[in-house]
């Protein structure tokens, strides 16, 4: 088992010092990766619902708090640590430039030797999008085409991607990623993003579920790889963890080898990681 941290870079994290603090933290403790948040902007008095919280709203019922950009800041804390794994948990896609993010990503894979994890994900918030002057209407197929744009930018030599909302013609994406690629987590818990994770991941992220709920996201994510001639197998299944062994057991269960757990103080990092790490290691 896989443990990671997850909203690496809100709260108090979202400053340098305790950004660093925490990540060098982490990797002492033995926690294999760092996943980062993303909001571009929060407009104020949005109506959007945020899809994991019964309220409807953000954590908290705030709108003005910092977020870092994801990829910013996974980069200052890579210059300060060797081991541990980059993920955004997630990077909404269809917000940003295609090509532009493609570059951006192999960039840090490769200047942090292959620690890159693409955690993505559509977006539910509207009023950023218009803020942005991205289309909300149509994020899933875009998202669906920039995926395979990023793939042909990182493993071909020379790339060329034809798509319905991106196209581009023998061109050259340089650095290209240590291993060849970059490994892309589909993040969300929709039976569409369970499909997305089938069909183009090389993990699924559900955010949020019951056991039972996980279990039937699992089972789609790994039929609709099936469907597409993927290996189900090679699916890598994450999950967030609320510290009950039991949990853990079940997540186990289900095939899930990576969980996700809240930012803590060093010293509770550490006692985790002589704990819960060393026994599941």
């Amino acid at each position: 088992m896989k443990f990671g941290i997850m909203f690496a870079n809100a709260g108090p994290f979202a400053d340098p010092g305790p950004a660093v603090a925490l990540a060098r933290a982490a990797e002492d403790a033995g926690f294999e990766s760092l996943w980062t948040v993303e909001h571009v902007v929060v407009p104020k008095g949005y109506r959007s619902p945020y899809p994991y919280s019964p309220s409807g709203r953000m954590p908290g019922d705030r709108e003005d708090f910092d977020i870092p950009d994801p990829l910013i800041w996974l980069s200052y804390v890579a210059g300060a640590t060797t081991t541990i794994k980059l993920g955004t948990g997630i990077l909404i896609v269809p917000q940003r430039n295609p090509v532009v993010t493609a570059k951006a990503v192999a960039t840090l894979d490769h200047m942090s030797g292959g620690r890159m994890l693409l955690g993505v994900g559509s977006g539910w918030l509207a009023e950023e999008f218009a803020a942005l002057g991205e289309s909300f209407e149509d994020r899933g197929p875009r998202t669906d085409d920039y995926l395979r744009a990023f793939r042909s930018l990182w493993r071909d030599e020379v790339a060329t991607h034809h798509g319905p909302f991106v196209s581009f013609r023998d061109v050259y994406c340089r650095p290209r990623p240590v291993n060849g690629d970059v490994p892309i987590i589909v993040g969300g818990h929709s039976k569409r993003a369970a499909r997305r994770a089938g069909e183009l991941g090389d993990g699924f992220f559900p955010a949020r579920g019951t056991v039972d709920e996980l279990r039937a996201l699992f089972d789609r994510a790994k039929m609709s790889a099936e469907k597409a001639g993927r290996d189900p197998d090679a699916l890598e299944l994450t999950a967030g963890w609320d510290g009950r062994p039991e949990l853990l057991e079940q997540l186990i269960e289900l095939g899930v080898s990576r969980v996700v757990v809240p930012p803590t103080g060093a010293e509770q990092m550490a006692e985790f990681g002589e704990t819960t790490i060393a026994a599941y290691s």
